[in-house]
């Protein structure tokens, strides 16, 4: 493995960490307080600062840039209180978090990991590693009962276009399946079908991070719904229904006073809405309905048709597509049609769809 930057804000703790990791040139102390700037290139980067203040925080997202590249691995080593400090990591892009106080017995084993992930670039390893950060920035996004940072928002967001843009969006999908937390799941699909949506339609960079950060945060209102409902291995009740329908406006009033966009707040609240007026919570009709919210909300439908649930098996590509097709007026007819090259692009080996 190349060189390894360690970013601290103790010089000493910094050059026990270099003794921990067994010293040598390939290990470069950077003072976080001082005036030059990291070495840029590193081949993995450590953090280990002790108080992450919102000063700490900039510093060491500066350092990031020029450290590191997309690519490189970032483990960061939290002082203190560990959810908060999980909570920062993930925002600033983190591989891998560990406690410091674990630093001596663990810390060798997990550059030993991000060595060996580095090397597993062809066979797939970074999509898994990416889809692990996304996980872990989602876990992060639908954590307490307020609003999320929106820098964890952003660094969720920004790991899944990464992806996309790196891979196929096959491939992702294939990945997020594995994940146990079907609402994690499901929301990570629809964040790498929004992607690949923004990608097909030729979106620049930041209208293709606003489409990926809306599906990301679309169904955060599920947050408050019971699991019982949520987890139900059948189909609910009226009953249930009626509660679970009621996620849309919940997650608009977790967002509502937080630093988010008018788009992002009318993708939340509206992804249920449909062109004829049938859709829920507001019963909105056409030219009311956003473009930013019909895009997601046909990515929010084709990945609850093709993914498994306990109560349903899953459509083929196909299967799916003609469906959304079928909608008719509920949805935006020449998005249905530029979706299909997304749609294309999720055929497994063994499906094939008509050109």
């Amino acid at each position: 493995m190349g060189r390894t930057v360690i970013l601290t804000d103790d010089l000493g703790r910094g050059e026990r960490l270099v003794r921990n990791l067994g010293g040598g040139p390939g290990l470069v102390l950077h003072d976080l307080y001082g005036d030059a700037e990291p070495l840029a290139g590193a081949a993995l980067v450590i953090s280990d600062v002790s108080a992450l203040t919102s000063d700490a925080v900039l510093r060491l997202r500066r350092a990031l840039v020029v450290a590191r590249d997309r690519t490189t691995p970032f483990l960061a080593l939290i002082h203190g209180n560990l959810g908060r400090g999980e909570i920062q990591a993930t925002a600033l892009g983190a591989t891998r978090i560990l406690p410091a106080s674990a630093a001596n017995t663990l810390l060798a084993k997990a550059v030993a990991a991000l060595s060996r992930a580095e090397s597993e670039l062809e066979d797939g390893g970074d999509l898994r590693r990416c889809a692990e950060e996304a996980r872990s920035a989602f876990t992060a996004i639908f954590r307490g009962d307020t609003a999320p940072a929106a820098a964890i928002v952003d660094a969720g967001t920004t790991i899944v276009n990464r992806a996309i843009r790196e891979s196929k969006v096959r491939d992702w999908l294939n990945v997020v399946a594995g994940f146990d937390d079907g609402t994690h799941r499901h929301c990570l699909t629809v964040a790498g079908l929004a992607a690949a949506f923004a990608q097909s339609l030729g979106l620049n960079e930041a209208d293709a991070h606003h489409l990926t950060k809306g599906a990301l945060l679309h169904d955060i209102g599920k947050s408050k719904i019971p699991l019982a409902i949520l987890n139900k291995p059948a189909p609910l009740t009226p009953a249930e229904r009626v509660k679970m329908d009621r996620h849309p406006a919940i997650g608009h009033a977790m967002l509502v006073n937080g630093d988010y966009d008018a788009g992002t707040l009318a993708v939340v609240r509206s992804h249920h809405e449909y062109l004829d007026g049938s859709g829920y919570p507001d019963g909105l009709r056409a030219a009311q309905i956003p473009d930013l919210v019909r895009l997601i909300t046909i990515c929010d439908i084709f990945a609850a048709l093709i993914e498994t649930r306990p109560y349903k098996a899953p459509k083929s590509t196909r299967e799916a597509y003609a469906i959304l097709e079928k909608m008719g007026p509920k949805l935006d007819c020449d998005l249905v049609r530029a979706f299909r090259q997304v749609a294309l692009a999720c055929e497994q080996p063994s499906q094939r769809m008509s050109a």
